[in-house]
């Protein structure tokens, strides 16, 4: 059946057709993959997603292979997406959507927002794209491309009940499919937060701070929230058979960064050096007594608004101190390895440790292998140190 549009329905649908990207997603519009592209748009660039939504399917074609997979390997998929709590969810919500609905994903707005992960803008993204039906979404390019278009006086944070409203009257029975990624694509593509391209905007008649002559005022700033920096160290701590293995652990599944592999150590404490906090969380996490070797790297890494400031050490056991026994006590993590460094890439790890490891991938001290020796000593202790040395140099 073919229902009427108004004229900035029309306008906007043209341009759609006109316009739109070629993304994979649209090929054929399975529900499964505008799931699964929608959860990772989250947070996360266009062009990134392509990137990674293609090797998503190469590992999970389909629903029924994501529900039966494992979790790590789920996390490991997902790793350079961040915000991993995003995965494990995918992961549920497959496993529920194959035991309670053969499979199918649901396009009924209430019953997807019953599932893990999904919210209003994702439950109206699914029914909308994949199912084509007049449910509303709104994001931040929605959010944007309104307050222009009706001259939002206020924050976006203090408009959402109006957004939403807009959204829902707009949405057309028929065309929900077009209309809804027109709105998106226009936001991201014209309606941008810098410069928007005006002259170009399919419905530039329709949008009242562009006739008042307000676009560069709308939307509304928020007030900016603090940067946060944190302090952290870690520690690369080599196996006392010096064969090679590093130990690495998995965070509890409730923890930040839940499930996924790092390198033991924590926040700095007032006053404490970098070289002190990575041995105290040490025997916190693992009841190890290790010794720092020597200074690594230093990483930085910004997540939200937070700037993670994160010292790396080589580290071994303190033989003087400890049996040096490979086999941890866990108090911080539900698993652990000793792992070889190529070994490494088989594990998901948070952005900070997965730069720690590429440096190290690319470091000619790391580079042909990890050897271990106990030839040099501590200047300080006059103890003996594993030092890492390149096979050329035995």
């Amino acid at each position: 059946m073919l229902f009427a549009l108004t004229p900035f329905q029309q306008a906007l649908i043209t341009w759609f057709h006109r316009e739109q990207r070629p993304l994979p997603w649209r090929e054929g519009y399975i529900p499964y993959q505008i799931w699964i592209s929608e959860i990772m748009l989250q947070q996360t660039q266009m062009e990134r997603v392509t990137l990674f939504f293609d090797r998503w399917l190469q590992q999970f074609p389909d629903i029924h292979s994501l529900a039966l997979a494992p979790e790590d390997k789920v996390l490991k998929c997902w790793e350079g997406l961040g915000y991993y709590s995003r995965a494990r969810n995918i992961g549920k919500c497959a496993q529920i959507i194959v035991r309670d609905h053969d499979g199918v994903i649901p396009s009924d707005q209430k019953t997807l927002l019953a599932l893990p992960g999904i919210g209003p803008y994702t439950a109206g993204a699914i029914a909308s794209i994949a199912y084509n039906l007049p449910v509303p979404l709104v994001d931040a390019n929605i959010g944007r491309l309104f307050a222009r278009l009706f001259d939002i006086d206020i924050p976006l944070t203090q408009a959402q009940k109006f957004l939403w409203q807009k959204a829902e009257e707009l949405v057309p029975q028929g065309h929900a499919r077009a209309f809804n990624q027109g709105l998106m694509e226009l936001g991201a593509l014209i309606c941008t937060p810098k410069d928007p391209a005006c002259k170009q905007c399919p419905v530039n008649p329709f949008c009242i701070a562009h006739r008042d002559k307000l676009i560069a005022e709308r939307p509304i700033p928020q007030k900016g929230k603090k940067q946060i920096t944190i302090e952290m160290a870690t520690g690369i701590l080599t196996h006392p058979q010096g064969d090679g293995r590093l130990f690495i652990q998995q965070r509890l599944a409730d923890d930040v960064w839940g499930s996924l592999w790092e390198f033991p150590g924590g926040r700095l404490k007032e006053g404490e050096r970098p070289e002190q906090a990575v041995v105290r969380e040490f025997f916190e996490e693992t009841g190890f007594t290790v010794q720092v070797d020597q200074k690594i790297t230093t990483t930085i890494h910004h997540y939200t608004r937070y700037k993670v400031i994160l010292h790396c050490f080589l580290c071994s056991f303190d033989l003087l101190e400890s049996e040096a026994r490979p086999d941890p006590i866990l108090y911080a993590a539900q698993d652990y390895r000793w792992a070889l460094l190529p070994e490494l890439a088989n594990f998901a790890f948070s952005a900070g440790h997965r730069k720690l490891i590429e440096f190290i991938n690319i470091q000619p001290l790391f580079f042909d292998s990890i050897t271990l020796r106990e030839s040099h000593t501590n200047r300080s202790t006059g103890r003996p140190i594993m030092a890492v040395v390149k096979k050329k140099d035995l």
